[in-house]
């Protein structure tokens, strides 16, 4: 295979999702210290402002499950890279964060994936078909989590195998389809 340098490496137009303007997704590819080679795919429309976003490792190591035990604040520092296929699962907060045909693919750490289930937790703390005591027990959960007072188990499950937790502690199990 031929060597591919890092950065732009190519554009492609398309017709935006929400309004059907074109538009252009631009790739990147960089390296990311301890992890090696990742794709960064970014688009916007400049007709309504629709936004694509996606980023996954430039290499898949095949359907997996990615495992991390974070039973400290040290942890929270992992960095984690999401492929847009990619589910998370928090079973201990009784997280689940399942892909969409709109999900898009980030990179961010530990602590940035309970950032982001903060932010949804707190839209629902207004919902009237919430059970209130349930949710203070989860926001309660989840701020301990943050904090490093209680442990977890952080999982990505990815079909297409370019997601990564980059951490010592990770543990990879590949999945094997039927």
């Amino acid at each position: 295979m031929d060597e591919v340098s890092e950065g732009k490496i190519w554009e492609l137009e398309s017709k935006c999702p929400r309004c059907g303007a074109s538009y252009k997704i631009t790739e990147y590819l960089y390296h990311v210290p301890m992890d090696g080679r990742v794709i960064i795919s970014s688009g916007e429309c400049p007709s309504c402002g629709y936004k694509y976003r996606d980023i996954r490792a430039a290499e898949s190591h095949g359907p997996q499950r990615l495992k991390l035990w974070v039973d400290g604040p040290e942890d929270l520092n992992a960095i984690v890279v999401r492929a847009s296929t990619a589910s998370i699962y928090i079973p201990e907060l009784g997280v689940s964060i399942e892909p969409g045909p709109a999900s898009q693919g980030f990179i961010t750490t530990v602590e940035g994936i309970l950032d982001r289930v903060s932010r949804v937790l707190t839209v629902l703390k207004d919902d009237e078909e919430v059970d209130r005591r349930a949710w203070e027990s989860a926001r309660k959960d989840l701020e301990d989590a943050r904090k490093g007072r209680k442990s977890f188990t952080l999982i990505l499950v990815d079909p297409e195998g370019v997601s990564r937790i980059v951490s010592d502690k990770a543990e990879k199990e590949r999945m094997y389809s039927q």
